[in-house]
């Protein structure tokens, strides 16, 4: 019992060597997207602890302390009203990176399912599917999300609107990326055997095609959280996110840039958290299809030259 106990004890240390091993190897092999880990887990830990991070309340002014520059008191400076850059951008982190994880999640997913059966069933299926989906890319993903918010604004909450909007975007993309990738294994042999040994359409799609789409998959989702920030960052500096006073980037963008000429600091900051964001993302799902990808697993150095012999 005593060695059994030690057994199971000495598990989550086991694991946690192996995870900080393979941190450090990932770090090695690609820098830029270690670097970028970094900063979405900052953003992660400031969304879940905004409440002890901000250094003041979101919504309070100080009037006499107007177009501050960054100081001790106010990190980032403070906008037109006195309030505080710094506290209102760790209060928009939580809102801007809920809607583009489950925009991309939601739309991602629906369009893996319809990318995998569109391509495994074909025919008609395929046919009515595909259809759709150009219908989808015909338009210009802005101006149809600019559309679906415009349309669901005032009648649904406004995050669950940007969701929508920004969803939809992603359908179309997901569904073109898994039909190609689920066209090119449904020849693989191994398909090829499991339906000559009588395995169902159902346990051919779970058990043997979709998890050889996860990876690029996983790609193209690390890829479109900067796209979903891109979107929903441009949507309420249109007007067409939450209403003013709640602080979103957009709006502190659209604010900061009105009154530019008298402190231009709240849109420098806001601006360059929103781009070190999309960066991050960027620089992530590179380093994950770099690895995923056996002909680039052989790029170890910095700059992305093989070293393969």
């Amino acid at each position: 019992m005593n060695e059994q106990a030690a057994l199971n004890a000495r598990g989550p240390a086991q694991f946690a060597v192996r995870f900080a091993k393979g941190m450090v190897g990932f770090a090695r092999l690609k820098p830029l997207g270690a670097i970028g880990s970094v900063v979405v887990v900052a953003l992660l830990v400031i969304a879940i602890f905004e409440s002890w991070i901000a250094t003041f309340p979101t919504l309070e002014t100080h009037l006499t302390d107007r177009n501050q520059g960054p100081s001790w008191e106010y990190l980032l400076g403070t906008d037109n009203l006195g309030r505080d850059v710094f506290s209102r951008l760790v209060s928009s982190t939580k809102s801007m990176l809920l809607v583009s994880v489950l925009s991309v999640v939601i739309g991602v997913s629906l369009g893996s399912a319809l990318g995998l059966v569109s391509a495994f069933f074909g025919g008609a299926v395929d046919l009515v599917v595909q259809r759709v989906m150009d219908g989808l890319l015909a338009l210009p993903a802005l101006i149809m999300a600019m559309a679906l918010a415009a349309a669901l604004h005032g009648r649904a909450d406004v995050n669950l609107a940007l969701v929508v909007a920004i969803g939809v975007i992603n359908v179309p993309i997901a569904n073109r990326l898994v039909r190609a990738t689920v066209l090119s294994i449904r020849e693989e042999v191994y398909i090829e055997a499991a339906n000559a040994l009588g395995a169902s359409p159902l346990r051919i799609m779970v058990r043997h095609i979709t998890p050889n789409t996860l990876a690029p998959i996983l790609v193209l989702m690390t890829n479109q959280f900067a796209w979903a920030i891109i979107v929903a960052a441009s949507l309420a500096f249109l007007g067409l996110g939450p209403a003013p006073p709640t602080p979103t980037w957009g709006l502190m963008l659209t604010d900061g840039i009105e009154f530019a000429e008298r402190n231009s600091w709240p849109a420098i900051n806001t601006g360059l958290v929103v781009f070190v964001t999309i960066l991050s993302f960027i620089m992530i799902g590179d380093a994950i299809r770099d690895l995923m990808d056996p002909r680039l697993r052989g790029s170890t150095g910095p700059g992305g030259q093989g070293q393969q012999q």
